[in-house]
């Protein structure tokens, strides 16, 4: 992330401040943020390893949007909006695999893995229907780090060049020959997609908000970097083990397991914040991405999954467990820090208090809201929004 927002705000003539409580719970703004936030970005779809076979595919789901992402006839990995082209019903759901066609549930029509339009019901019916025209709507991707990023709208710039800083510390993580370790996950928070990101976005909690963490690693707020839309932070595993026996075994296992990194990277975990909506997370023996995905005012689904290193040794069994136990506590404690914070923002005396220079990537989100919905700048909500 560019830091010239955060440093302007902060040495303003007042601090810099949060948003006001209005904007993490309405439907008018929400449906602009849905338009000039959400859609017109990169979102993970999936990793080429989730979808290996010709015919795989995996679906994602956004404001009302639904994309395919597919392996065509030939090897190449496309994606496509979910959507029939005669009359507009979904194709398909989930993921999993079809057999050479995407045949549509309600009429028959079926699509050739590349989009095009095979074939039609009833075809004599349909005296002026030009094939051709009528293949799926394809839609942009880009694949990173062996992740396949699809935008539905826009033009977001180029995913490859917005990480090509951080991509020589990623390259020894070999992101690209992972393998999934499980399905996508999907978890629903009675929160406001905004109140998740800003609290992934900072790092002033976690002493407090995350002890374990805080028990294993130095805060990554002491070792930070960024570039214009990407946050990066990087927790040191502490010399100290650590009282609890989940977080003492993990620190003792990693650094000796996990010997096909350089050891300083079997000692960290790093975190990567991709604004607006995801985050991706990069452990020595494994990594995660999340999406902050909405679910209207006050209401969002965590949609994430696991990837690894194909690696069958019991001591790597091992560690992955652990990793995993102790990074179940850490998102259900930030499940119940956000709640908290869309409890609280409900009362009649909430108004919002100077922000850290720790949470300064948060400000710098809450800055380009404001560039892209100027109405977020204001204290109360417009009327013209109650009418949207």
């Amino acid at each position: 992330m560019s830091a010239t927002p955060a440093v302007a705000s902060a040495t303003a003539s007042r601090p810099a401040r949060a948003l006001p409580a209005w904007v993490y719970e309405h439907a008018g703004l929400h449906r602009l943020e849905l338009e000039r936030m959400l859609l017109p970005s990169w979102q993970i779809a999936c990793h080429v390893n989730s979808i290996p076979m010709v015919g795989d595919y995996v679906t994602l789901d956004l404001a009302g949007e639904s994309a395919i992402v597919v392996r065509d006839r030939g090897g190449v990995i496309k994606a496509f909006h979910n959507v029939c082209r005669h009359r507009g019903a979904r194709l398909l759901d989930g993921s999993g695999h079809c057999r050479g066609t995407i045949t549509c549930p309600y009429h028959g029509w079926s699509y050739r893995t590349d989009g095009s339009l095979l074939a039609v019901p009833a075809r004599e019916s349909f005296p002026l229907l030009e094939r051709e025209r009528h293949g799926l709507k394809e839609l942009r991707t880009e694949t990173v780090f062996g992740f396949v990023f699809v935008a539905f709208a826009g033009d977001p710039p180029s995913i490859a060049r917005s990480f090509a800083p951080f991509a020589a510390e990623l390259a020894p993580y070999r992101f690209e020959s992972m393998v999934p370790l499980g399905p996508i996950t999907y978890e629903e928070w009675e929160v406001d997609w905004k109140i998740a990101m800003d609290n992934y976005l900072e790092s002033y909690h976690v002493p407090i908000g995350h002890p374990g963490l805080n028990r294993m690693f130095t805060p990554d707020y002491e070792d930070q970097s960024h570039v214009p839309g990407i946050a990066r932070g990087v927790s040191w595993m502490r010399t100290q083990e650590s009282s609890r026996w989940s977080e003492r075994m993990y620190q003792r296992l990693a650094p000796r397991v996990v010997d096909d990194l350089p050891p300083t990277l079997r000692n960290c975990w790093r975190f990567y914040s991709l604004l607006p909506n995801i985050g991706i997370d990069v452990f020595p023996e494994q990594m995660d991405f999340f999406q902050v995905i909405p679910r209207g005012p006050g209401r969002c689904v965590i949609r994430s999954a696991l990837f690894g290193r194909e690696d069958a040794r019991p001591q790597m069994r091992t560690l992955r467990y652990l990793s995993n136990r102790i990074n179940k506590e850490v998102n259900a404690e930030d499940r119940r820090l956000c709640s908290r914070v869309q409890r609280g923002l409900r009362s009649s005396s909430y108004e919002p208090g100077p922000l850290s220079g720790i949470e300064r990537w948060m400000l710098e989100f809450h800055d380009l809201l404001r560039e892209r919905i100027p109405e977020i700048g204001l204290p109360a909500a417009p009327a013209h929004l109650a009418r949207a």
